[in-house]
C-alpha cells in the first residue's frame, strides 16, 4: 500500500475519521490559495516521515451554492472561485514539480499528478460559469501542458485527470433530495444512477498507479455513468417555440 498524506485547510473532522482506521496517515494544513502556504507545505512534507511527494492528487475546490449567471456575477465571486480552484492548483503543481526536481530517482520513477475535473468542465454549467471555467482549465489546458513538462523532470512522470459527474457527497446531499434535480441529472445518463465516492476514488488509484497506468498520460477519464450532455429544456420550456 501507499504512504498517504492528507491535506486540509480549516476542517480537521474528516482527517480525524481517517486517522481512526489509518493510524499511519500523515496530515498537513495549508491554505492553498496563498503562495507562501503552499511553498511551506511542500517544504514540510519533504521533511516528514513519508518523505518527498511522489504522487499528488489535486482534489480541492469550491462550488458556489447560489445560481448566478455570468451577466449577474460579481468580479469578487469570479476571482474567489478562480483563485480557490485554479490558481491554487497551479501553485500545488508548481511546488510539486520543484521538489520533484530535487527528489531521488526512486521517487521520480513513479511520479504522477492526478487532477480532478468535472462534467461542468466538459459541458459547461449554466449559472456556475466560474466553477466550470476552472474545471475546464484543469482538464485541458493544465493537464495537457503538464504531461509534456513533467517528463523533463521525471522521464516516466505522468499527468491525468478524473472528471466526475454528480457524486453522493455531503456537498450534493441537499440538491439530490429534489426529484426534479435527480431527473435532470439522470435523464442523459445510461447507468441511471449517481456516483458514490468510491467510484471516483477507484479511478484515482488506477491513474495514480504506475503499474496499472504506466503508459497513460494526458487523459481525462469521465466518471459520469456515460452522461451525454445536459437536459436543457423541460416540456413547458418548449411551448410556443
Amino acid at each position: 500500500g501507499a504512504n498517504v498524506t492528507a491535506h486540509y485547510n480549516s476542517k480537521f473532522g474528516p482527517i480525524q475519521e481517517l486517522l481512526a482506521s489509518n493510524p499511519s496517515l500523515q496530515h498537513v494544513q495549508a491554505n492553498l490559495s496563498q503562495e507562501e502556504a503552499v511553498v511551506a507545505m511542500f517544504e514540510s512534507l519533504a521533511a516528514m516521515p513519508h518523505g518527498p511527494v511522489q504522487v499528488v492528487i489535486v482534489n480541492h475546490a469550491i462550488y458556489p451554492t447560489l445560481d448566478v449567471p455570468i451577466a449577474r456575477m460579481t468580479l469578487d465571486q469570479w476571482n474567489t472561485t478562480i483563485t480557490t480552484n485554479l490558481t491554487s492548483s497551479f501553485l500545488v503543481c508548481r511546488e510539486y514539480l520543484k521538489h520533484l526536481e530535487r527528489a531521488p530517482s526512486t521517487i521520480k520513477e513513479k511520479a504522477a499528478i492526478v487532477l480532478i475535473g468535472s462534467t461542468a468542465g466538459k459541458y459547461g454549467e449554466a449559472n456556475h460559469g466560474d466553477y466550470s471555467a476552472t474545471k475546464s482549465a484543469m482538464m485541458y489546458g493544465l493537464n495537457l501542458t503538464l504531461k509534456n513538462e513533467i517528463v523533463k523532470i521525471a522521464p516516466k512522470g505522468r499527468v491525468n485527470c478524473i472528471a466526475p459527474g454528480w457524486v453522493k457527497t455531503p456537498m450534493a446531499e441537499e440538491a439530490l433530495k429534489d426529484p426534479q434535480t435527480v431527473y435532470r441529472i439522470l435523464s442523459t445518463c445510461p447507468l441511471k444512477k449517481v456516483a458514490m465516492p468510491i467510484d471516483v476514488a477507484t479511478q484515482i488509484v488506477v491513474l495514480a498507479s504506475s503499474a496499472l497506468s504506466g503508459h497513460v498520460t494526458g487523459q481525462v477519464v469521465m466518471v459520469e455513468g456515460g452522461m451525454e450532455g445536459r437536459l436543457l429544456n423541460r416540456p413547458e420550456d418548449l411551448q410556443g417555440s
